[in-house]
């Protein structure tokens, strides 16, 4: 399973955070499989790269409750995440009006 979760950079007392999605078994400076942003707690900035936390969103990757709050801050669930969830409820729908008929 993947999760998007924090990884910690930077130097001592001096930390800047990246959001990346990794793998469930690796550890936190372990190995990821994509970079999607970053969190600067002292400066309070915050970028991410919207298509690929969407991609990973879309396979089924579950962000920590962190970076949840560190998206939900930044705005990023109010328009994006609701139109895309709509969009998949759509296809559903229609899918399961397909196989009853």
């Amino acid at each position: 399973m993947v999760k998007l979760r924090l990884k910690r950079c930077g130097r001592k007392q001096r930390v800047i955070y990246r959001i990346v999605a990794i793998d469930v078994r690796s550890r936190r400076e372990g190995r990821d499989l994509r970079r999607v942003g970053f969190y600067d707690p002292i400066n309070n900035k915050t970028y991410s790269n919207v298509p690929a936390i969407l991609y990973f969103l879309e396979k089924g990757a579950q962000p920590t409750g962190t970076v949840h709050d560190i998206l939900r801050k930044a705005e990023f669930f109010k328009e994006r995440i609701s139109s895309f969830f709509l969009q998949k409820r759509k296809e559903k729908s229609h899918q399961k009006k397909r196989q009853a008929n």
